[in-house]
């Protein structure tokens, strides 16, 4: 799934350039400029689909960014939930939008990315379905057991994993989740058997390591607060780079394991939309993305930059998709 020569950041579960967030500025720059199509672009305000309830870390952040690049653009950028199907329940009519005239976006994550490879009929096509607008930000995930735990450091917790399979159990917030996919290529590139303990959310896969139930949870930051009151121990994360938070916990590349994990997200439309009113937008949500009223909600919520432009999101993603189909097909994941 990695590509060692077209220059771009592989996607997550490969090698990730310590460039990745911030060098392709170069690309950015030689973007088309706005055509005569979108001469005055935008006239009317802009639709963002948020598939997550109001209120939410990843609809507080959308807020954020809505709040900020309606100042470059002009016109207010309206903020719509639409939480459901693990969301995805917004791409459909997304997609299906028949006016592709950059006034309706949406919210792209790994759940719209990964969904294709579960089901028996897929509903969209992520190469030709979409008009990719720019790559936001990620998630700091990583592997947490409890203070008194007997492994102090991910050495002792691979020794322990490898001299009684299947004896360690880890929690995720369900089945086919990132952090689930990834612990699972984990034990398989290292030579372990781990247990997978499926929960319905992060908080109860926390609160199941905390009581005993569980060795480990492997999740985005909501083991963090734990870490920080010495209940938990953080023994790796799975970003690119160390968890600012953390300073002393290794990253896997550093463990010697060459996988990324971030669970980015970005924004994109329906097909279509004019190569313009996408430079127009992108410039505008690229200037809320490092505003520092937004830097403040991103580090509120564990949510390091990882910015792509618009055509290298698109790549970004579709490299991404194959490793998602490669890893759902090996692990013979199915949700319907």
């Amino acid at each position: 799934m990695t590509d060692h020569h077209s220059g771009l950041p592989p996607a997550e579960g490969g090698p990730l350039p310590r460039r990745a967030a911030l060098g392709l500025t170069a690309v950015a720059l030689a973007a088309p400029a706005v055509t005569r199509a979108a001469a005055g672009f935008p006239e009317r305000p802009i639709r963002l689909i948020v598939p997550w309830s109001a209120g939410s870390s990843s609809d507080v952040q959308m807020r954020s960014l809505a709040d900020i690049a309606q100042g470059p653009l002009g016109q207010p950028v309206v903020v719509e939930n639409k939480p459901g199907a693990g969301g995805t329940i917004h791409i459909v009519p997304l997609v299906r939008e028949t006016r592709a005239d950059g006034y309706t976006l949406g919210q792209m994550h790994l759940s719209v990315i990964r969904r294709p490879f579960l089901v028996r009929t897929p509903q969209w096509d992520l190469a030709t379905d979409f008009t990719y607008v720019i790559g936001l930000c990620g998630w700091v995930t990583g592997l947490a057991v409890r203070a008194d735990a007997p492994w102090r450091d991910w050495a002792e917790f691979v020794a322990a994993a490898k001299a009684a399979p299947g004896r360690i159990t880890y929690a995720t917030a369900g089945i086919a989740t990132t952090p689930h996919i990834l612990m699972e290529d984990l034990g398989q590139r290292i030579g372990v058997q781990l247990t997978h303990v499926p929960f319905r959310g992060s908080s109860e896969g926390v609160t199941a390591v905390l009581g005993g139930q569980v060795s480990a949870v492997a999740d985005a930051s909501t083991w963090a607060p734990h870490v920080e009151a010495g209940r938990m121990r953080l023994l790796c994360v799975f970003t690119a780079e160390r968890f600012r938070r953390f300073p002393d916990v290794p990253t896997l590349r550093e463990l010697g394991i060459d996988l990324v994990a971030s669970s980015a997200y970005g924004i994109v439309g329906p097909r279509g939309i004019d190569p313009g009113a996408v430079r127009i937008l992108h410039d505008a949500f690229r200037t809320a993305l490092f505003d520092p009223r937004n830097e403040r909600v991103r580090d509120q919520f564990d949510m390091p930059a990882l910015y792509y432009d618009s055509a290298t999101y698109r790549e970004v993603t579709l490299r991404q998709a194959e490793y998602e189909r490669t890893m759902a097909q090996r692990l013979g994941l199915r949700i319907e």
